[in-house]
């Protein structure tokens, strides 16, 4: 079958594709060599750089800056769900003394870089936060308004029949959005809120600039020994953490669209023997 984008090559372009495909690899794998060649002339990636993860105090301080990191991470997607939730339904509030100010909130703190805001916020309350609770609420701001928005799209992609039979039946709006329109949205939105937990991870390496405890400043504390001063070793490190981490919460997201996509396709079975209005529907 002839493709509509363009001629399916013939045996001398095939070839001429072939040739220039082995050229460019082989290019990219020379490259790769003389990079490699010149760290380990650096002596950056010589045996002796990796040797520090190996001894138990390292890997112990390792896996604290770890829990750390985690603990962060933990407290300010949890803050930033809720911070969230309610910018969400202040968005979508039928009074603009509410749905304003959200809207504010929501697109001011999503267009100031994180770093920044981070920053600003230890400078300004660092002495009364401290370098966790600053990186937490910079995360929590940040992160929330970015929530904010998926919850408002997976609210307003429930049906709008769901909403009207809720008020048939004589709930009030807070009612109907707790009970009927919640539950569906946040069904449907828990791939993306997975992913915006992943980006959260990874945003905590933001707390090196303001001294934060977390894998990365234990990490600076390594390369900056002078016994060790391997900054490519530890960087090779922590980024194999950092996408080991990521890509489970990754698959994880991906398990679940795949499964909420296999209940959609379900099938409701009736029972052939029943008979009646049970079986005819609605008479």
């Amino acid at each position: 079958m002839n493709s509509v984008m363009f001629d399916i090559p013939g045996p001398a372009a095939r070839r001429r594709q072939l040739i220039g495909t082995i050229i460019g690899t082989l290019v990219v794998a020379a490259i790769l060599g003389w990079v490699l060649w010149t760290l380990w002339s650096e002596e950056q990636i010589t045996p002796d750089q990796w040797e520090p993860f190996g001894e138990p105090d390292i890997i112990s301080a390792l896996f604290e800056g770890l829990l750390a990191t985690l603990r962060a991470a933990a407290v300010a997607i949890v803050l930033a769900v809720v911070f969230g939730a309610i910018l969400a339904s202040g968005r979508l509030s039928e009074h603009a003394w509410l749905r304003w100010p959200s809207i504010a909130i929501i697109e001011f703190f999503r267009a100031v870089p994180l770093l920044l805001l981070i920053s600003f916020i230890f400078l300004g309350f660092g002495s009364t936060l401290g370098t966790f609770y600053s990186l937490v609420l910079g995360l929590m701001l940040y992160n929330g308004s970015v929530l904010a928005e998926i919850f408002r799209a997976g609210i307003l992609a429930v049906p709008r029949g769901q909403t009207e039979a809720g008020y048939a039946i004589g709930l009030r709006k807070s009612q109907v959005m707790r009970q009927i329109l919640a539950p569906q949205a946040v069904a449907s939105m828990l791939p993306a809120i997975i992913s915006q937990c992943v980006v959260a991870l990874k945003d905590t390496a933001l707390g090196f600039v303001i001294g934060a405890s977390g894998i990365v400043n234990t990490g600076e504390s390594i390369y900056i020994s002078p016994l060790y001063n391997n900054p490519l070793a530890v960087g090779f490190v922590l980024a194999a953490v950092f996408i080991v981490i990521n890509y489970s919460l990754s698959k994880l997201a991906t398990w679940i669209e795949a499964r909420q996509r296999r209940e959609g396709r379900s099938v409701v079975h009736v029972n052939d023997t029943t008979t009646g209005p049970a079986a005819g529907g609605i008479h």
